[in-house]
């Protein structure tokens, strides 16, 4: 036990001497010297255990929130260890040799991408949008829909966020039917600084709707000199009409709509790290970059470098080929079928069927993409995926029509044979 270091292993003997005194006074009998030190190691093992691990997404859910959302491209990882293995220039410049700015690293290729004049990268969306709604209007009115009063995975809620940032919110319209005389009205009412549209990602609104076009309320608004935020949530550089998909709003899109700033999340559609994204009119950026809550939510140097590589495959035009979430986007039924069927007659067992991904990550509600699956009839399928979750490196998959399967839409190529080790190991 003496890789853990002495304090530790002391801690661990102590607290098995405290169970075992605890179990001998209820009639428990004591345990040799062996049993002691083996408890102990146990216990320093689970101690030292670590809690965040990778695991093998075979769920078919493409942007899984609970699993990480969207894993990295190889180039990403690559460029996350260059500038964590070693000191880096995060806020340093090079060509002047004095301290620079981290704010530049993402900025120039995401106003490339977009056409934005300027963007800010901070550690999240929520990030965004509360560092947008402060800097602009802390203790101003800030107009926005009723049928856009969403809440989001974890229990986020856009009027919470607006309340938090200072901003006072004005509701407009009804749940289902909003209408630009709702945002005329309200405007001359009572002075608005800030109109914000928030995407419906994770939900569907069908029937008796109305709601007016991003560019109509720009319109509206920009009459009158009032900016337009427009929180997209996930936030797509590709239209995934092209894959059979409803289409998701694109930033490019809104920013053509006349949105003056447009926020969106780095870690799901876009296929990069955990980040918020926001990328708009340059004045407006210049008061978010000095407002003092831009420190407290920046991103660090792994996301930014991580960020920056992601969005290289974008102005590369190989988005589909080097970022996962694209290549299982576009990944054919066909080529789907064939992983499947090379599956199935590798472990001799299992059978594959026709079935659904769905892209995930609180985007594109209620669509799916066709794939097939491994289908394993197991009589106790439930401990079949407690097994596999116990792995070393586990294995997710999920439970269909009484029966475990497996979508290799969402398994990395590299990832393959660790899956169908663990399935003939389990069965």
């Amino acid at each position: 036990m003496t890789e853990y270091g002495r304090t530790l292993t002391l801690d661990a003997l102590r607290s098995v001497l405290d169970d075992i005194r605890s179990a001998v006074l209820q009639g428990i009998a004591l345990p040799g010297v062996d049993g002691i030190l083996g408890a102990a190691a146990t216990k320093l093992q689970n101690w030292v255990a670590p809690t965040l691990i990778g695991v093998i997404n075979a769920s078919g859910v493409i942007v899984h929130t609970n699993l990480g959302r969207a894993p990295l491209s190889a180039a990403a990882l690559e460029a996350a260890q260059s500038v964590s293995t070693g000191y880096s220039n995060l806020e340093y410049d090079l060509d002047k040799g004095q301290r620079g700015s981290r704010l530049s690293h993402a900025g120039v290729l995401l106003t490339r991408l977009t056409g934005a004049e300027d963007a800010l990268v901070v550690n999240n969306n929520a990030a965004a949008v509360l560092l947008a709604l402060t800097a602009l209007a802390q203790r101003r009115r800030v107009l926005i829909a009723r049928s856009q009063l969403v809440e989001i995975g974890g229990g986020f809620r856009v009027p919470d966020v607006m309340k938090q940032s200072g901003a006072k919110l004005v509701e407009i319209g009804a749940t289902n039917r909003v209408h630009l005389r709702d945002y005329q009205q309200a405007m001359d009412e009572q002075p608005i600084k800030l109109v914000m549209r928030a995407h419906r990602s994770n939900f569907a609104m069908i029937g008796f709707i109305a709601e007016p076009s991003l560019a109509e309320i720009v319109n509206v608004a920009h009459s009158v000199e009032v900016p337009v935020l427009d929180d997209l949530g996930s936030g797509t550089l590709i239209d995934t009409a092209k894959y059979g998909l409803l289409h998701e709003p694109t930033i490019q899109e809104s920013l053509a709509d006349g949105a003056d700033l447009v926020c969106f999340s780095g870690d799901k559609l876009l296929g990069g790290p955990q980040a918020g994204i926001i990328v708009g009119r340059s004045d407006l950026m210049t008061k978010l970059k000095k407002h003092p809550l831009a420190r407290a939510v920046r991103a660090d140097k792994l996301a930014l470098a991580a960020l920056s590589a992601t969005l290289l495959h974008y102005l590369k035009d190989e988005a589909e080929s080097e970022i996962p979430v694209w290549r299982m986007i576009s990944a054919s039924p066909t080529d789907v079928q064939q992983r499947a069927q090379g599956w199935a007659a590798h472990l001799g067992f299992g059978s594959v069927i026709s079935g659904e991904s769905t892209v995930g990550g609180g985007s594109l509600p209620g669509e799916s993409l066709p794939t097939y699956l491994l289908t394993i009839d197991h009589p106790h399928p439930d401990t079949l995926m407690k097994h596999l979750r116990a792995l070393p490196i586990p294995v997710i998959g999920r439970i269909q029509d009484g029966k475990a399967v497996f979508d290799p839409r969402t398994v990395l190529p590299e990832q393959e044979n660790i899956v169908l080790q663990a399935l003939q190991d389990n069965l």
